[in-house]
């Protein structure tokens, strides 16, 4: 199995409490906890950069297929939040909600409401999702 990234994301915190800081190739992020949970908000929180992660994909995977078919959309704009029950198993439910700079015609809203549901992260969020952890 291949790995879906070229390096490896890397973390390490300190003793700043909840201060994390997050490795990519090109450079660092900075996350950390609100205030109301003990942090100082220095940087998003895990479950910010996690619905960013989903709005990132989105807004890339429709603008690829827009400029494809050469549709004049100037602007998407998407909106995520979350929430969770918990009644025996935990459930977490995903809001996300896309709009557009200019009014566009129903055909097209179908399908870039298809299309946003086939981004990378959408279909990860989608199917079994298998954590293996270490102590190395």
């Amino acid at each position: 199995m291949n790995n879906l990234l070229d390096q490896d994301i890397t973390g390490r915190i300190g003793k700043e409490k909840y201060h994390c800081q997050i490795t990519w190739k090109k450079g660092v992020i900075h996350m950390d906890e609100p205030e109301s949970s003990g942090g100082k908000d220095k940087g998003p929180d895990p479950y910010s950069t996690f619905l960013a992660s989903l709005a990132g994909c989105t807004l890339a995977t429709l603008r690829m297929y827009i400029d494809r078919k050469e549709w004049n959309i100037p602007e998407i704009h998407v909106r995520l939040n979350m929430s969770q029950k918990n009644e025996g198993e935990i459930v977490t439910f995903i809001r996300r909600e896309i709009t557009f700079s200019s009014e566009i015609p129903a055909d097209q809203k179908e399908r870039l409401l298809l299309i946003a549901e086939k981004c990378p992260v959408s279909k990860i969020l989608s199917n079994t999702i298998d954590i293996h952890t270490q102590l190395i």
